[in-house]
């Protein structure tokens, strides 16, 4: 049974920091590309980065701005997203994913597998 689970979220004041997890199971994890996304209320789910098998990292222009940093452990079978510099725009669920192809797209349909997320909370 393929499993996403995400924790790590939590409620945070502005310029703090979070690390969430995401670890895999039922699937062969280091072959995958692994994205993050979030979703904030009413608004559509958007990229925030992406790592592929290779361990290549890409992320966002819109709003990374370097205080992001994913990374992952095969060993563990675990990807992890590093936020710096939190601001309360950056309130939302955020969702780690799998695509298949090894290498992550900024595209959530290139993505079979989702976990069910996780909510942080940035206040001001």
């Amino acid at each position: 049974q393929v499993q996403l689970v995400e924790s790590g979220g939590g409620l945070v004041q502005a310029g703090g920091s979070l690390r969430l997890s995401c670890v895999a199971s039922g699937f062969a994890f280091r072959n995958y590309g692994m994205g993050w996304f979030r979703q904030a209320p009413g608004k559509e789910r958007e990229f925030v980065g992406r790592i592929s098998r290779f361990n290549t990292p890409a992320y966002s222009t819109a709003f990374v701005k370097g205080r992001f940093t994913i990374s992952r452990d095969n060993a563990k079978n675990t990807a992890y997203l590093q936020m710096n510099r939190l601001e309360p725009e950056d309130t939302a669920v955020y969702y780690c994913a799998a695509d298949s192809s090894g290498l992550g797209s900024s595209q959530p349909g290139s993505y079979g597998y989702w976990g069910q997320g996780t909510q942080v909370t940035v206040s001001s």
